[in-house]
């Protein structure tokens, strides 16, 4: 309800702050494109798509999704930062590039505060814990015996090295004592048709992305990762619920464009975003997705992007996670 208030409130706020200066703004002559650091079939392919068509409605402009995989999202996140600051070119960033690779790359070939332009928090979503049909475990208590049965051999997938999923494995492996396999892919849409073909066992994977997966019945959810339950699922149980108290392990979305974008265009952008964001389809295919309390100004995205990455430095250092450049 809070986010729905949210994004209803910022939604009127953007109609009445249409001022002479605002309309007479002009958007990108060319085609629009929004680039995305994973495959098409993940979470953030998802998003970025139902923006990209509500957006081009809106402002009847072609807007195409460009998917630059690679690297857990920063090699997009590379690209785009080496862009024009024009709004031609918009990246669909994720926790991966905007918040841990900050701590676990040292050679970033950006930085995150300056080489971007926060427009709009899209959306924060609990990981799921799937595993496929075949596995004995389904249960938090009856994977972890699984795991101390077999240590270093039961696999979790992830959507890549240093990746929010390979991160809440990694928070899981430490809190609960144990070994397990972890199986990086370069992106969810190929590490859950692996999950579901059986050749990996389980993984935390965000919920955009599982819950088609879990819905059709192919994929089963152990736990869910934030501290309360999201809409989309709410007979999922936390791993709070199940003895693992504080355990928060989300993945989140946002637009960005590259530094020094016009801030009244950034400001046009948010303003349309948020409208879109309040549309009762959206809303309902977002909550369905478990992408939560998004909306809000730039400046709420900046805040919140330096409190998750000061957040996941520290998680990287306790658990002295490390993963090739």
């Amino acid at each position: 309800m809070k986010r729905r208030t949210l994004l209803q409130a910022a939604a009127a706020s953007a109609t009445t702050l249409a001022t002479p200066m605002i309309k007479a703004q002009t958007l990108p002559t060319g085609p629009i494109r929004i680039v995305v650091g994973f495959p098409p079939g993940g979470g953030t392919d998802a998003l970025a798509r139902v923006l990209a068509q509500k957006l081009q409605a809106m402002w009847n402009i072609t807007i195409v999704i460009d998917n630059k995989a690679g690297a857990a999202g920063v090699i997009a996140a590379d690209f785009v930062a080496k862009q024009p600051a024009d709004g031609n070119t918009l990246l669909m960033a994720h926790i991966n590039s905007h918040a841990l690779a900050v701590s676990l790359q040292p050679k970033l070939g950006y930085n995150v505060e300056r080489d971007f332009s926060p427009i709009g928090l899209v959306g924060v979503t609990p990981n799921l814990l799937i595993c496929n049909e075949s596995q004995p475990a389904k249960n938090v208590k009856d994977l972890i015996a699984l795991c101390k049965q077999n240590p270093g051999r039961i696999s979790f997938a992830s959507a890549g090295g240093g990746s929010a999923q390979h991160l809440a494995l990694e928070m899981f492996k430490l809190r609960a004592g144990i070994d397990a396999l972890h199986v990086p892919y370069k992106g969810s849409g190929p590490a859950l048709t692996d999950l579901i073909g059986g050749q990996v066992q389980y993984c935390f994977e965000t919920m955009t992305s599982a819950t088609p997966h879990v819905k059709s019945g192919k994929a089963i959810a152990l736990a869910q990762t934030r501290t309360k339950r999201a809409k989309g699922h709410p007979n999922v149980p936390t791993m709070d619920e199940q003895g693992f108290q504080g355990f928060d392990a989300t993945t989140w979305y946002g637009l960005v464009g590259p530094g020094r974008m016009n801030p009244s265009f950034v400001k046009r952008i948010n303003e349309d975003m948020n409208k879109v964001m309040a549309m009762p389809d959206v809303m309902e295919k977002f909550e369905q997705y478990g992408a939560e309390d998004g909306g809000g100004s730039p400046e709420r995205f900046a805040e919140f992007m330096r409190n998750e990455t000061q957040k996941w430095a520290r998680v990287v250092k306790e658990a002295k996670v490390q993963v090739d450049a």
